[in-house]
Formats: C-alpha cells, sequence, structure tokens
C-alpha cells in the first residue's frame, strides 16, 4: 500500500500540473500567431490614400495632353519673384543666371542646355513648359518629385518675364 501510493501521488501531481498548464499558461493557437512565427506572412496596413496618388500625380500629368493643363497660379509680380527664386534654387546650374544655357554645370553637356530666351521656348505655351520641367524632356531632367506644382509654375511666370529683358 506504501508503494502504490509513491506512485499514485506523483501522478496526480502531474496530471494536475498539466491541467494547470493547459487552463492557464499556453496558448499555442495565440503563440502561433506571433510574428516571430511567422515573420514574412504579415498583412501590412492600407496606405493612407493622401500619401501615394492614385488619380492624380506622376501618371496622370505623364498622360495628359500638355495643351490641355490649365495654370491655376495667376500672372503676377509676386510669382514672377517666386518663380526666380525657384529658378534660382532649381534650373540656374544648368541654364545660366541670364537664362540662356551657358550655366557652370550645363557647360558639361553636350548640347549646351535649352536658351530659355529663344522663339522655340518663349513661343510655347505655359503648359508646356510646365509639363516639360516637371516630366523632363530630351536631356532635361525629370524634375517632378523636385520641383513642387506651385514652384514649376512660378518658374514659367520666371521664364515668361525674360522675355521683356526682365
Amino acid at each position: 500500500m506504501n508503494r502504490e501510493k509513491m506512485l499514485i501521488v506523483p501522478l496526480i501531481w502531474a496530471w494536475s500540473f498539466l491541467i494547470l498548464v493547459t487552463l492557464t499558461g499556453c496558448d499555442y493557437g495565440r503563440m502561433y500567431d506571433q510574428d516571430s512565427v511567422k515573420t514574412y506572412e504579415r498583412n501590412m496596413p492600407a496606405p493612407d490614400p493622401r500619401t501615394i496618388p492614385v488619380q492624380d500625380g506622376f501618371q496622370a500629368l505623364k498622360a495628359a495632353d500638355p495643351r490641355a493643363l490649365l495654370n491655376p497660379v495667376p500672372y503676377s509680380q509676386q510669382s514672377v519673384t517666386y518663380g526666380k527664386q525657384a529658378y534660382a534654387y532649381f534650373c540656374v546650374q544648368c541654364h545660366g543666371p541670364r537664362a540662356d544655357g551657358r550655366g557652370t554645370v550645363g557647360q558639361s553637356f553636350a548640347p549646351l542646355p535649352t536658351d530659355l530666351l529663344s522663339p522655340a521656348v518663349q513661343t510655347q505655351t505655359d503648359e508646356e513648359l510646365y509639363a516639360k520641367i516637371r516630366l523632363g524632356f530630351r536631356r532635361h531632367p525629370q524634375l517632378f518629385t523636385t520641383v513642387s506644382d506651385d514652384e514649376a509654375w512660378a518658374v514659367v511666370h520666371y521664364i515668361r518675364s525674360l522675355k521683356g529683358g526682365g
């Protein structure tokens, strides 16, 4: 009898411990769903629709006819001044301080950057110039992610102001 008790007591303790662990601590289903087990199977949250253009932006501009665009920035002394600042920041290195295509960096290009005072540029519509600034043209780089919408339109106004010798 003494020997039977010695075998039953540890068996009761083992079963009690197993039941206790099962009821309180180990939730294998929940543990299996943690990131460390399924690292690359995680569902990503939906992106904020304000961060990735899905209707407007680069692809919309690329698909649009430049003549169909409308310049939202009215021509004024303020927009010309803003355009001159943007030109000095983004364009002067290649097109030069006189917009004649003789900027310091532009001298290493063949052919030289476009003379913005030339009739070939000045006869283009605002919208065509805007599209070429943002999307690039021949050797002109795409500045869509560099130059903002308003800055590009203001640069167009600045280029227009140069026609009068300003």
